[in-house]
């Protein structure tokens, strides 16, 4: 696969300026356009954000423009390209998106602020992976979101469980107690295959290795065989369809029926638990996905978005700016505790303390991972053989027949020529 890379900035340059490779015909003022996603921030934070960085910055104007997730590929190319009627300094992007961005070409290269500036040192892996290659920098980490366990207090205090698990060990046992009579100990569909990619990476597997320059799937190795295994194991202990994923039917309107006692989920899920059933309002808990031992959560896909400049901005330095602003502590802490989200740090991850959804996630993000860097990797998602992997285990198929089928699918879409 062919890869463009943007230069890294040189020493010399580095050294006459903080803002890394700014330009300097840079205007001091003038409008600054940031993109950012529906939904990502409330308007209050958006109101509060833009009124304080105007304030701290005389003469600049920063526009902020909602954009929504369809389509949001092509405009964003469209802009990197220099092809777009609609210019933007600052564009939000989907954190495993960042790579088909790097592919296509056009963006910044923020190495230099993130060591100097952003504290890219305590990033959190599952957002800072997904937008670096061979050691540059492109995608900024701005928050994660990634599953937790919510469990039903009632039926783990009705089964005599007073602790939530730590490790895998424990976890089984509490939930073989749970699994009993018409009451599931855990729903879990048998495609949700973001909770096996935890699982396998928790292993030391992984879904596609990079090797002489091509993407080769290895959900056939050893590591990853072990983490369907576990999932094998885990999805036994209760009535969750092999054959289907997490979203048919949405696992939050089974759990609401109140005869399930966990489901692995984001924790914004409880809102819709609580709407389907207001009786359970109060009732429910939330821990992270539990390790192998006690001293580590299990590993979870982090999603999140990540923040990047294209590199035909005429303002980078204002762009710079801003970033520097959306990551600093003070706007970290208001957008995790206004939405909900997970620090862009693992050593902010104490702000959203007294909040048991994003205090639990926190902790697992910390141990958060992405998909592969591959810029085809949605393809993978759209035509999605881990999918039919997981059923063929999961109804006494053979697991490394079926994963080497899966493999080889894996790597014929990502090491394709398009």
């Amino acid at each position: 696969m062919k890869m463009r890379f943007l230069a890294v900035c040189t020493a010399l340059v580095a050294a006459t300026a903080l803002t890394g490779c700014g330009r300097s015909g840079d205007p001091a003022g003038g409008k600054v356009t940031l993109w950012l996603m529906k939904g990502s921030a409330s308007e209050d934070f958006i109101g509060k954000f833009t009124a304080s960085f105007e304030h701290d910055h005389p003469g600049v104007d920063l526009d902020v423009r909602i954009q929504e997730w369809t389509g949001i590929g092509e405009k964003v190319n469209a802009v990197l390209q220099g092809k777009s009627k609609e210019g933007a300094d600052v564009i939000e992007v989907g954190n495993t998106q960042v790579a088909q961005y790097i592919e296509t070409g056009g963006l910044s290269e923020l190495t230099l602020e993130g060591l100097r500036e952003w504290g890219s040192k305590d990033w959190l892996r599952g957002l800072s992976d997904p937008g670096s290659v061979n050691g540059a920098q492109y995608g900024v980490p701005w928050y994660a979101a990634n599953r937790v366990v919510i469990y039903n207090k009632d039926l783990f205090a009705n089964a005599g469980i007073k602790t939530t698990p730590r490790t895998r060990a424990e976890w089984i046992q509490t939930t073989q107690k749970l699994d009993k009579a018409d009451q599931q100990g855990i729903y879990l569909a048998g495609q949700n295959w973001y909770v096996l990619a935890g699982f396998i990476w928790d292993e030391g597997g992984e879904l596609a290795v990079e090797t002489g320059g091509r993407w080769v799937g290895s959900l056939d190795d050893e590591k990853a065989l072990a983490g369907i295994e576990f999932y094998k194991q885990l999805q036994a202990l209760g009535n969750g369809p092999k054959d289907a994923d997490e979203e048919t039917p949405p696992q939050s309107e089974v759990f609401a029926r109140g005869q399930v006692a966990q489901i692995i989920a984001p924790p914004g899920q409880a809102a819709a638990i609580e709407a389907a059933n207001p009786a359970l309002k109060g009732k429910l808990g939330y821990f992270p996905i539990p390790g192998k031992t006690a001293d580590r959560a299990g590993a979870v896909f982090t999603g999140g978005s990540d923040l990047i400049i294209p590199e035909k901005t005429r303002q980078r330095k204002n762009a710079v700016a801003v970033i520097t602003a959306l990551v600093s502590e003070k706007w970290q802490t208001e957008l995790a505790r206004t939405m909900s989200y997970v620090p862009n740090k693992t050593t902010l991850a104490h702000v959203v303390e007294g909040n048991d959804g994003a205090a639990n996630m926190a902790v697992g993000a910390a141990q958060g991972r992405a998909t592969p860097k591959s810029a085809r990797w949605a393809e993978i998602e759209a035509k999605n053989p881990i999918k039919p992997f997981m059923t063929a285990v999961l109804t006494g198929q053979d697991p490394k027949r079926a994963a080497r089928a899966a493999s080889d699918t894996i790597s014929e879409v990502l090491s394709s020529d398009r």
